[in-house]
């Protein structure tokens, strides 16, 4: 029966299932504790819709609650936020376009899915037999009785209609899309013969880095008309700029000392107790093992040591004093085949009955399909495989640990009683459970301390300009980086767990400096050097790149000019260069030896023809020109397969940038970085 809590441990497809099972636990509490005194900012803009903060923050809640998420960690959190984002993204803009193109579900497309007659993703995941894989038409009539009497079952199926109405209208819209698109038969013929050709000849040219620079003059006219030209190339999305100093935190040599002492000191404590368990329990440090492990599964240091009844330790590795003792040895085999029955632990006495059936030569695998209520294994006789001893933990072990080909042992764990038949057991070797204490090494609290206020002294120096921050790091020795947020974005690239000094960063204003941030192990303190919401790049940004494109065009101009002769030797010798040979070069080529990736020689190069000296080709690193000698012709591709072939990609080519392209008309502005 597909009950609530199996439904929303699935829930999750909504625009090729973005919706994660996760959410971040600082979110339940931020509303309340970002003081908005009644105001209700916005997050972001859709197509014209402004999202406020509340009602992102409730399409937070209502997830969290559908998948009964309790906790998270960064990464989910991010996973979550997006799919939030998407399904804002549905709401206003997706649902509202196919209504005004007429898609729609209707009520028989919908019973259909919930039928099973029309595969859907959405209820697939929810009602498909595991032991099966098929769907299961039962398992919603059991639900739906369900929904009639429990409120968030009837949320639950609602919810699950509407992502799956979602699901098929998407469907819709990606087969209007895929209809849409046709390929001509002079497209066929450029591919056939694209395919099926390759050129050979041979060039001359001369690189723009051959010309000095210095015999140019770039001016602000040059810049501004170029820019205008070429306004397009510099659409941008808003960001923000900002430097930042990373104080880090390492220990020094005093607690190095400190703390080989300390791991010495407790060394000798460690070898000294007889009360192992209680001895490591104490040491806020210490670790006891949940599984036993083989020799094998040691190192050799330890191994040698453990193996012999000895402490090992305390010794410096991977960056940490560690020290062990064993604290139980058992001999076991060193791997056990297992199958098992698994019922609730209020079936003891079922347990118990099953359990001297099956000793006295019942049939286990039967038993297990019918008893057990692990449907993963059920199925399959009860078969779990074959496992190491040291995979086993807790009640197993001890279960276990003796156990010979044909027994069949019950253990009972957590809420579930297990009936486990061995059909395989090695030969018994010795495992240990270990105790173990380990110190990493890590600066002291006095040494933090030291360093948190030298940033603090920083922070204070820093304030006022951008002059102020470099001296300041001039005098605190450490060096400013520079990073850039694009909108949306949710950390800084490069810098361990810095989401809360993005999310400084979205609210600052241009050369405000921050607190400091506790960043892994470091500090760091930031200043705000940019605010970019300019639609458009501006002029003196993208200069640089700019300048060189138009000291390009020049020495085209130049390169070209210098050209003379009517043959390429002539040619050649005109621009300082040799002749050389191509081969090989088709239309899908990117690179030709000895000159480089130049897709417009190689376009050029293809529309030629044979013998006749071409114009000069203006490429990405030079200028060049050439004579095509032989075009030779291999059938490699056929009309009808070019025809499947290019068909095919222009399908997937248009259904893969449909959703993009509609996203980007509806002009989508991500505000969410200052709160999220």
């Amino acid at each position: 029966m597909a009950s609530l809590n199996t439904l929303r441990t699935k829930f999750g497809v909504v625009l090729s299932i973005i919706i994660a099972l996760a959410l971040l636990a600082f979110i339940l509490s931020l509303k309340t504790e970002m003081g908005f005194s009644g105001n209700d900012p916005r997050v972001g803009v859709i197509d014209g819709e402004k999202i406020n903060y509340s009602e992102y923050y409730d399409e937070y809640e209502r997830i969290k609650t559908q998948n009964n998420v309790q906790e998270s960690d960064e990464q989910q959190s991010a996973m979550l936020a997006n799919a939030v984002w998407q399904s804002l993204i549905s709401r206003y803009v997706l649902t509202p376009g196919f209504d005004g193109m007429g898609l729609r579900v209707t009520e028989p497309e919908r019973l259909a899915m919930v039928s099973g007659q029309q595969p859907s993703q959405a209820f697939y995941s929810w009602f498909s037999d595991p032991r099966t894989g098929q769907y299961n038409v039962e398992a919603v009539n059991q639900f739906l009785a369900q929904a009639e009497t429990n409120a968030q079952a009837a949320q639950a199926w609602a919810q699950l209609n509407e992502q799956a109405r979602l699901e098929r209208e998407l469907q819709k819209f990606f087969g209007l899309v895929k209809g849409g698109v046709y390929v001509n038969s002079l497209e066929v013929a450029q591919g056939v013969k694209s395919a099926n050709e390759t050129f050979s000849g041979k060039w001359a040219g001369k690189k723009y880095s051959a010309v000095p620079d210095s015999l140019f003059t770039v001016s602000s006219s040059d810049l501004k008309n170029y820019y205008k030209s070429h306004k397009d190339q510099f659409k941008q999305t808003p960001s923000r700029t900002l430097t930042y100093v990373v104080f880090e935190v390492s220990p020094t040599d005093d607690d190095l000392l400190a703390l080989e002492n300390t791991a010495a000191e407790v060394g000798r404590e460690f070898a000294a107790t007889d009360e192992v368990k209680s001895f490591v329990r104490a040491n806020r440090n210490g670790r006891i093992a949940e599984s036993y492990v083989t020799a094998a599964q040691l190192s050799d240091e330890e191994a040698k040591a453990l193996m012999a009844g000895e402490m090992y330790g305390p010794v410096l590795k991977n960056n940490e004093w560690t020290m062990a003792r064993v604290l139980d040895a058992k001999m076991a085999p060193d791997s056990i085949g297992i199958r098992h029955i698994v019922l609730p632990y209020t079936q003891e006495s079922l347990a118990d009955s099953l359990l001297t059936a099956l000793k006295k030569g019942g049939d286990f695998a039967a038993a297990a399909a019918q008893y057990s209520v692990y449907e993963a294994t059920a199925a399959n006789g009860g078969e779990v495989g074959v496992m190491p001893f040291s995979a086993f933990t807790g009640e197993f072990v001890d279960a276990l640990a003796g156990v010979k080909t044909g027994d069949i042992v019950k253990i009972a764990s957590g809420d579930a009683i297990q009936l486990m038949q061995i059909y395989r057991a090695d030969k018994p070797s010795k495992h240990v459970q270990v105790a173990s204490i380990t110190y990493p090494v890590e600066a002291s609290a006095a040494t933090r301390r030291d360093i948190h206020n030298q940033a603090g002294s920083f922070m204070v120096n820093a304030k006022g300009s951008s002059e102020a921050f470099a001296d300041a790091a001039s005098t605190a020795a450490v060096t400013p980086r520079v990073a850039t947020l694009t909108q949306g974005d949710r950390t800084i690239r490069g810098l361990e767990d810095s989401r809360d000094v993005a999310r400084w960063a979205y609210g600052a204003d241009k050369g405000d400096v921050s607190e400091i941030f506790s960043v892994g192990k470091d500090y760091v303190i930031a200043m705000l050097t940019e605010i970019d919401d300019n639609e458009y790049a501006p002029l003196e940004k993208v200069a640089a790149q700019i300048r060189s494109q138009v000291l390009r065009d020049k020495k085209y101009d130049y390169i070209v000019k210098e050209l003379s002769g009517s043959t390429l030797a002539d040619q050649a010798a005109s621009l300082g260069s040799e002749v050389a040979d191509f081969s090989g070069i088709a239309f899908g080529s990117f690179y030709i030896d000895g000159v480089g990736v130049e897709p417009r020689l190689v376009g050029a190069i293809t529309a030629s023809e044979k013998g006749v000296l071409s114009a000069p080709v203006k490429g990405m690193s030079g200028v060049y020109v050439f004579e095509l000698g032989d075009v030779q012709t291999e059938e490699k591709q056929t009309s009808e397969g070019e025809q499947v072939r290019a068909q095919a990609m222009a399908e997937g080519m248009a259904q893969q940038f449909a959703i993009p392209a509609v996203q980007q008309m509806a002009r989508i502005q991500d505000l969410r970085g200052k709160y999220f």
